[in-house]
């Protein structure tokens, strides 16, 4: 016999079944239309933007994105869930618009059928069995959300209806396929191919043919009104996901990760800065608001959400979605509430994790922005004093800008003013110039440089802020007056190449500072000392130690450098015992977005929650690569109480530790052992 089958059995294939059908459809699609008419029209309340740049690269992207399903399936269980579901109820739709295609076009115009022989076999099968994924995979997520509830879940009367709609579409396609098949395939060599729909059939079979063919009749009329429901309700429920999601992979951010937009403070016309109200925001920012499913993985990772601050960055951006399609005339400091806002470390590990591809942290900073810049609101009064002493002596710690340079007496490192001839650059940063436990990281990188034989120079007193924490504050002016000024020193000497200490420093004058006009190479210190390691360049002595490491957001989440500081541990004897939270999942120090600055006095300390993860590990050393973190974690580590079983130091002291001794001078000097000062495992 030839495998296949005759489609719109027992409904029929005439005017009678087809001109109602394709009217429904088109009535679906005009509601489907109409809907989402109504919300761009939402959408173009905020400002201008270009998201479509670069376009056939960005269709691959979100094609690939949205049919992997690899964001959402990052997070194991639900997310696992719902990939599956999603390529089961994907394949039943390929498999519906193959049987119509075939069944109204290729074979009543050109007598073509391709549903046929083996391939209608492997058809009938998958289908089958994508199904079965689905609705085990769909109860799954149900049992979750009403039974299991976790914490923070948000559940709304519409999520039952899309579970329930979803849920009953699947079950009456199964039960229209084994009425079906009851009537023309039971006992066939083809029943096996569909072997739910067979367990259908066996189960219906009691029936006869007239009760059978009647209950497949009047489903299959259900089944189509019930797809065509789906279809129509997709702009007017959290089904439109669907759609923005995939749409959000295609309009996502393709510029350097972690770039903020640089304002044009000079621009004409202009009387207000940042975001305010709804229109401050870029249409982006609304789509994005649209596109949230309330899954609850941004929330999930946040910082200030884990130690009880009062923000949900999930809250947040399903507030902006009421906003817009509710009071578009709301202020939005006001609503959200500023100690939300001042909460958020920028840590980005809820953009990191967010499988709708929503852009959470510049919005953050532009509600700031509109805070500091046309309020001139700040979290504390110790941050107006940070960022004053910034203004005033060039660094938010209160030292005389002419002490910055003093840490490096005694060491033979110039400063460019003194003499430009130099193979780098080290823009030591605020902290490791003025901060006393800090210095020891800026002392045993010059160390490490001059053993390998690099002449390093720095600016010194001439030397300003970056400007990253003021800036992710919202003071856009001042972060841009530091900038220029750094900018335009650097680029009066012939600097071959950057190398910093600091995450923060590194990513602001690699990717920031570009916007502003500087174009020279800039590296951290770990991808530095690293490659000088491979190339043979720096010698270590090695002694086992063990230690754990945190990944700090500005190294790892916003320039994705991750294996460079292992490797250096690695070389330098380490044994990493990873932490539950590391690499891109990392849970920050506390001390991002400006917080550094700030008191803490909202909820738990962000950096003892951290140094509690650490000491968990049971390792005696928490290794960092940043002069903020390893501020916060000396804090943290005293104030959680593990300061008799955990210490805090940095990678370069390490390093610095394990270099080799010179016994004597001149020529004729000898090498002997490391001298390291080891935390044994």
């Amino acid at each position: 016999m030839e495998y296949t089958r005759e489609i719109y059995w027992n409904v029929g294939h005439g005017i009678g079944t087809l001109l109602p059908m394709y009217l429904l459809l088109l009535v679906a699609l005009g509601l489907l239309v109409f809907g989402y008419w109504q919300r761009v029209k939402v959408y173009r309340l905020g400002k201008v933007l270009k998201r479509t740049d670069a376009l056939p690269g960005r269709i691959v992207a979100a094609l690939t994105q949205a049919l992997s399903q690899a964001k959402v399936m990052r997070v194991a269980g639900a997310g696992t869930a719902h990939g599956l579901f999603f390529w089961g109820f994907f394949l039943l739709f390929i498999g519906t618009c193959l049987i119509v295609l075939q069944a109204d076009f290729t074979d009543p115009l050109f007598g073509i059928q391709f549903l046929r022989g083996r391939f209608y076999l492997l058809f009938s099968l998958v289908l089958d069995l994508a199904g079965a994924v689905a609705i085990v995979m769909l109860l799954g997520l149900l049992v979750r959300r009403y039974l299991l509830r976790p914490d923070g879940l948000e559940t709304r009367r519409e999520d039952a209806l899309i579970h329930a709609l979803l849920l009953v579409i699947l079950i009456t396609g199964f039960v229209i396929e084994g009425a079906r098949m009851a009537v023309t395939e039971l006992g066939t060599d083809l029943a096996p191919w569909s072997p739910v729909g067979l367990l259908f059939a066996k189960a219906l079979s009691g029936l006869g043919e007239a009760g059978l063919r009647a209950l497949h009749s009047s489903l299959w009329w259900l089944h189509l009104l019930l797809a065509l429901a789906f279809i129509a309700l997709l702009p007017w429920t959290k089904l439109r996901h669907i759609f923005n999601v995939s749409a959000n992979y295609l309009l996502a951010d393709r510029g350097p990760k972690g770039n903020l937009t640089t304002l044009d403070l000079e621009a004409e016309g202009v009387e207000s800065f940042g975001a305010a109200k709804l229109a401050d925001l870029t249409w982006k920012d609304v789509f994005d608001s649209d596109a949230c499913t309330l899954c609850m993985r941004c929330q999930d990772r946040c910082p200030a959400y884990a130690t009880q601050k009062p923000l949900s960055p999930m809250k947040v951006i399903n507030q902006l979605q009421e906003i817009a399609f509710g009071t578009p005339d709301a202020v939005l400091a006001e609503t959200i509430g500023k100690d939300a806002l001042w909460s958020c470390t920028t840590c980005r590990a809820c953009q990191e994790i967010c499988p709708a591809a929503i852009e959470h942290v510049p919005k953050f900073v532009d509600m700031r922005r509109n805070l500091v810049l046309m309020e001139g609101e700040f979290p504390g009064e110790e941050v107006m004093t940070a960022v004053n002493d910034t203004e005033v002596n060039g660094n938010p710690l209160g030292m005389a800008f002419a002490a910055r340079g003093d840490w490096a007496e005694g060491l033979g490192v110039k400063t460019l003013a003194e003499d430009p001839e130099v193979d780098l650059l080290y823009f030591v940063g605020c902290y490791a110039s003025f901060d006393q436990r800090n210095i020891k990281i800026a002392k045993s990188f010059i160390r490490l440089c001059q053993a390998a034989g690099l002449k390093v120079g720095i600016l010194g007193k001439q030397e300003k802020c970056c400007g990253e924490p003021v800036r992710k504050l919202g003071n856009e002016y001042l972060y841009q007056t530091l900038a220029q000024e750094n900018i335009e020193l650097i680029q009066s000497y012939a600097v071959k190449r950057i190398v910093t200490s600091c995450p923060h420093c590194f990513h602001t004058l690699s990717k920031d500072y570009v916007d502003l006009g500087l174009s020279l190479p800039v590296e951290h210190y770990t991808v530095f000392l690293d490659r000088l390691l491979a190339a043979g360049d720096l010698q270590l002595g090695s002694e086992t130690f063990s230690c754990t490491y945190h990944d700090s957001c500005y190294l790892g989440r916003y320039n994705d450098i991750y294996d460079a500081p292992r490797r250096l541990l690695a070389a330098a004897g380490g044994n990493i015992a990873e932490m539950d939270k590391s690499r891109s999942d990392s849970f920050c120090c506390g001390a991002g977005g400006g917080r550094i600055l700030a008191e803490e006095k909202l909820g738990t300390r962000i950096s003892e929650s951290r140094a509690g993860m650490a000491a968990a590990t049971g390792a005696p050393l928490l290794v960092s690569n940043c002069p903020f973190c390893l501020t916060m974690f000396e804090d943290g580590v005293k104030g959680a109480g593990f300061e008799d079983s955990l210490q805090p130091k940095d990678i370069a002291e390490i390093l610095a530790e394990r270099l080799p001794t010179r016994v004597g001078t001149g020529p004729d000097a000898t090498v002997g052992q490391p001298n390291c000062k080891e935390v044994s495992a």
